[in-house]
């Protein structure tokens, strides 16, 4: 009997135990393998355009991960299977915790810090970050222009009187404001050469407005005309006599002493104010405008005042709003009404009598105070009420101006459900940022006392602010340039528009003055009434008889140098109708005439 032990014969692969370095290596090829086989076919019912190499390689790649992530989660879950393992791990997951929400903690802590301590200091300087410091007082209904019939139709289907948002709209309002120079329902280009532009010493060709309506005559009957062509002018009061009854209704509503429109300035989200009355506004202006040249090439001087005096009631109307784009919008209805303004001059339609009462119209026209109101509604209600709705609701990040784009000062910004796990002292640590450019660089940019605007303090702001983002995006300063929204080039409207008013006004001077003594004076020092200065430098305006019997009036401009009276144009950038384009950041700010 052989008594020598028997050895087993070693077992096979498959009834092995797959344990060990040797184990985990089959399992990952083996995970890595099916992977790859899914991924591949996948790719090739999908038709994804690759090639069928370069598409192998992708699935291999995205295979290999699957296996890591595999052996590695099976791992873990062995490991953590041991009750000594299981608590140090309960222990770390812990320390985890508790070092996050330390982290968590200190951020609010330091951001909300930061803030409040920018904010006391600035305060102390006689600055105000609270938003119903900004917000106009209310007014008397009755006495209130905004709330007449005529203006409210213009707002009424979205707002209520209390300016709080009407869901669903009411269709049953008709918007009697609505007033176009042109038709909205044909596709037949208005004339973009018909209306001049006096800051380029252009005047109005009312023979293409005229052709234009003629034309449209045979589309549609949106606008009257005759049966034969009449003056230019003449047919252009016709077709706009469509509006004749509710300007009318419009000029017995403007006799009204005060304007409050119905914003609803607490609402929780500040971008959300809806301001449908602008739109309205400016169109009315444009019908203004062309009815006031229209009229003043038929002689009739004192209907065309009576548009200018109205199209100033209608921007004054929204002078105490303290949102940018509301005073933008009055300085663009300030160049429009001007044209008239400086054709009746060039043309010599206006009497003193009139000039006297475009002067006094045009007098408490300040734009330097309406920057800074915009300028402090910016940072109390606009940027201080975001970054309060921010903070109670981080989720709105990206639905909040639209953040939520491919836009590269956006790549930043987490995606909406990461949102919600923002530490608030970010957002005090982005409006820090926001607010201090507002209060070092572009308030201060106006000085309301001298009547002076900075540009050169405007350009240390924008620099500031592209030095401090370019390159250098964080969650402390991702929402910089997206809340200061081009106040640079804002700025620049601001200054031209008190410039233009204050061109207007001297303008009128002069030309009361030839009327006295029949030709222009030699200096501006020969006028009596007093006379503004450049608001770029607050030196005197410049002034130069010509040799036509005609002047130029000019101010310096942005570029803060004197170019002789010269407008600068933008070279790459034309109208349809191929007329330059006035370049405000260049040449000199001009008042001139064509020559006689």
């Amino acid at each position: 009997m052989n008594n020598q032990p028997q050895s087993n014969p070693p077992p096979s692969i498959w009834k092995k135990s797959w344990t060990g370095p040797g184990g985990r290596l089959l399992w990952f090829l083996v995970l890595t393998a099916a992977a790859f086989v899914v991924f591949f076919s996948l790719g090739m019912i999908s038709h994804i355009e690759k090639g069928t190499g370069q598409l192998a390689v992708i699935a291999l790649v995205l295979a290999g991960a699957l296996g890591l992530f595999g052996i590695g989660a099976v791992a873990f879950v062995r490991w953590v299977c041991c009750w000594r393992n299981f608590v140090r791990f309960l222990f770390v997951c812990a320390c985890l915790v508790t070092l996050v929400g330390l982290a968590y903690v200190e951020e609010n802590w330091r951001g909300k810090r930061d803030w409040e301590q920018f904010k006391r200091e600035w305060e102390a300087k006689g600055e105000t970050f609270d938003r119903a410091s900004v917000i106009p007082p209310a007014v008397p209904d009755d006495q209130n222009f905004a709330l007449t019939p005529i203006v409210a139709s213009s707002y009424a289907a979205m707002l209520d009187k209390s300016g709080h948002e009407i869901r669903p709209r009411n269709s049953n309002v008709v918007n009697r404001l609505e007033m176009n120079v042109s038709s909205d329902r044909e596709f037949l280009d208005s004339p973009t050469n018909g209306t001049g532009d006096w800051r380029l010493a252009k005047i109005s060709h009312l023979d293409a407005w005229q052709k234009y309506y003629r034309a449209l005559a045979a589309k549609t009957n949106e606008f009257p005309v005759s049966a034969q062509p009449q003056s230019p002018a003449a047919d252009v009061l016709l077709a706009l006599s469509r509006y004749d009854s509710t300007i009318e209704e419009l000029r017995q509503a403007a006799r009204l002493p005060v304007s409050r429109f119905p914003l609803e300035y607490d609402k929780d989200d500040p971008a959300a104010i809806l301001l449908p009355h602008l739109a309205e506004m400016k169109r009315c202006t444009q019908v203004l405008q062309l009815r006031a040249l229209a009229e003043l090439q038929s002689g009739h001087s004192d209907q065309a005042l009576a548009d200018v005096k109205l199209i100033l009631r209608l921007q004054n109307s929204m002078r105490t709003e303290p949102i940018l784009i509301s005073q933008l919008v009055r300085i663009a209805m300030i160049t429009l009404v001007l044209q008239p303004v400086w054709e009746g001059l060039a043309n010599r339609h206006w009497s003193d009598a009139q000039l006297a009462e475009l002067d006094q119209a045009l007098a408490p026209l300040d734009f330097m105070a309406a920057y800074k109101l915009s300028m402090r509604g910016e940072l109390a209600l606009c940027q201080g009420g975001i970054f309060d709705f921010l903070r109670r609701h981080p989720e709105e990040l990206h639905n909040l101006m639209g953040l939520g784009g491919t836009d590269e000062n956006s790549l930043w910004l987490p995606n909406p459900f990461a949102s919600r796990l923002m530490p608030k002292g970010w957002f005090y640590q982005n409006q820090l940022r926001c607010a201090r450019p507002m209060v070092e660089f572009y308030l201060p940019a106006a000085d309301t006392e001298r009547r002076i605007f900075s540009p050169s303090l405007i350009r240390k702001g924008d620099d500031a602010i592209q030095a401090e983002t370019t390159g250098r995006r964080n969650p402390y300063n991702g929402l910089e340039p997206l809340l200061l929204p081009a106040l640079g080039n804002a700025a620049q409207r601001f200054a031209l528009g008190q410039n233009s008013v204050d061109l207007a006004r001297t303008a009128v001077a002069l030309e009361r003055y030839r009327m006295a003594h029949q030709s222009y004076p030699e200096s501006l020092d020969a006028l009596i009434t007093q006379i503004p200065h450049d608001v770029i430098n607050g030196g005197p305006l410049h002034y130069r008889r010509t040799d036509d019997g005609q002047f130029i009036l000019y101010s310096v401009g942005w570029n803060e140098t004197d170019d002789g009276g010269e407008v600068a144009t933008k070279a790459a950038g034309m109208n349809s109708d191929r007329t330059p384009i006035l370049d405000i950041s260049q040449g000199d700010w001009v008042w001139r005439y064509p020559a006689r």
